[in-house]
């Protein structure tokens, strides 16, 4: 630790103001590094918005309006030309689990993230256009007209710190939905949010977008911070991303009156049809596929492909094909640009320790690379996924062979997010049942890491909850019989 990182402050930012006063040091993630923060006690009382009407200016802003501004300060989310975000990447080299190429690459797709098209095809595909703009009537089958209308919530946003898009998308749901946001920034990145809220700041200061949007940094759990804050009278609803302590922090303080909208963390998988193996240059499009699912992102996200089943049989010659398969994804895991994928700032000692043990049992496993810590593919020679799969991580992916496709719909649950299928005709057959047992999210081999975020979530759809949904009823006597009138509800 230099005294340099000890001197950084870390300014928090609220309704449009940066505030750097009363400053306390914290640590960041494994105590890597040192840094300095408004004490989040003595802002706590400044974060949530008892008054709800002092939405009226955000409620009342005509939809092109937002879709202006968030263009335009994407626009302004340039790497080479923001200081702001230019500070953000040289510090996250000293908290990120991400390599500063990484960082960088992530920043530079900011832009196409806010673009105008970008804003309309989420606002419209997670909640209607319509219904942000005004009420949208209907008439119902028992004669009356109820009018509905998606409205802002008062939201504190618990984010992730493996990749920066997730503080940009955060904000950008918050300005779509005309909400109020408090982020709370993770100590492995708690520069990002603040360097787009910064942004905000310099382009338009007084806008209501930007009026309705605090950024502040607190140990996960401080319970004197979070029980002033997570109330009802404060705010309405807190969208949890992140670990299994992240969500117990909340889960305590859930009630009435306060939704939790948990973003938790989840496995994916990765399901080989036995026409990869077709000819030379299918599994040369298959491993690079596989290798960029594999290493994406260096694998910390909840996307990346970890265990993969792969229908090449399990007798002498499946299994050749299979070992060689393996030596081709190491291969292409190495020659990913350094923009996708580089060779991890940390790789787990004992993940090493339970590699290392694999290669004394070549007639079990197969294990391709590794000893650098560059990323390894482990090759399985029974039909059974290492005993340490969950803890595969730093570019390591295991390939479990199997006779028939259908066999690896047994291994998912409920925790299984993103499942990449190869070939597409695969997807059809298996996605049904693939559904029923858990999956929450079917992709094209090569695209796990590429989500689109118009898209549901985890099996729900984060922006439709992320609103208040309001009906107005209009019940007319002549056209829905009254209470009074039958003497028992219909």
């Amino acid at each position: 630790m230099t005294g340099v990182l000890a001197e950084l402050v870390v300014p928090a930012l609220i309704r449009g103001e940066v505030e750097s006063g009363d400053l306390v040091p914290f640590g960041g993630r494994g105590g890597s590094a040192v840094f300095r923060a408004p004490d989040p006690n003595r802002l706590v009382a400044r974060l949530g918005l008892r008054d709800a009407s002092r939405m009226r200016d955000v409620a009342g802003l005509p939809f092109d309006e937002i879709v202006d501004y968030l263009a335009s300060l994407g626009d302004q989310l340039v790497l080479e030309t923001n200081p702001h975000l230019q500070q953000a990447v040289e510090y996250s080299a000293q908290w990120s689990d991400l390599t500063t190429p990484l960082v960088r690459s992530s920043f530079e797709q900011l832009p196409a993230l806010f673009a105008a098209g970008a804003v309309r095809e989420l606002a419209d595909a997670t909640i209607g256009i319509p219904y942000l703009e005004g009420w949208v009537a209907r008439r119902m089958a028992d004669g009356r007209t109820a009018s509905i209308r998606a409205m802002g919530a008062r939201t504190v946003h618990v984010i992730a710190g493996n990749s920066p898009l997730i503080a940009a998308l955060s904000i950008i749901r918050n300005a779509v939905a005309r909400s109020d946001a408090v982020i709370k920034t993770p100590s492995n990145d708690p520069l990002t949010a603040l360097a787009i809220a910064r942004t905000m700041v310099d382009m338009a200061p007084d806008h209501p977008i930007t009026r309705h949007l605090c950024v502040a940094y607190w140990k996960g759990g401080d319970e004197q911070v979070e029980s002033a804050l997570y109330r009802p009278a404060n705010i309405e609803k807190i969208i949890a991303w992140g670990g299994f302590a992240s969500v117990t922090h909340v889960l305590r303080y859930v009630q009435p009156g306060l939704e939790l909208i948990s973003l938790d963390p989840k496995r994916s998988a990765t399901i080989i049809g036995p026409e990869a193996f077709a000819t030379e240059e299918t599994v040369r499009d298959v491993a690079v596929r596989l290798a960029t699912d594999i290493g994406a992102l260096n694998q910390l996200g909840c996307v990346n492909a970890r265990v993969v089943y792969v229908a090449s049989g399990q007798d002498d010659a499946g299994l050749a094909r299979l070992n060689a398969l393996g030596e081709a994804v190491h291969r292409e895991l190495l020659a990913l640009p350094e923009a996708v994928s580089t060779t991890p700032k940390w790789f787990d000692p004992e993940l090493r320790a339970s590699l290392e043990a694999l290669r004394s049992s070549p007639e079990f496993y197969r294990v391709i690379g590794g000893r650098e810590g560059e990323g390894a593919v482990v090759v399985s020679q029974l039909d059974e996924p290492v005993e340490f799969h969950r803890s595969l991580s730093g570019r390591v992916a295991n390939l479990v062979p199997i006779d028939d496709p259908a066999a690896a719909v047994a291994a998912v649950n409920a925790s299984t997010q993103t499942i990449g299928i190869y070939p597409e005709s695969l997807k059809e057959t298996l996605r049904d049942a693939l559904g029923l047992h858990g999956a929450q999210r079917l992709v094209s081999l090569g695209y796990a890491a590429d989500p689109n975020v118009a898209l549901p979530q985890d099996a729900i759809e984060p922006m439709r909850r992320m609103v208040k949904w309001i009906v107005d009823e209009q019940c007319s006597p002549d056209q829905v019989t009254p209470l009074w009138k039958t003497g028992a509800p219909a």
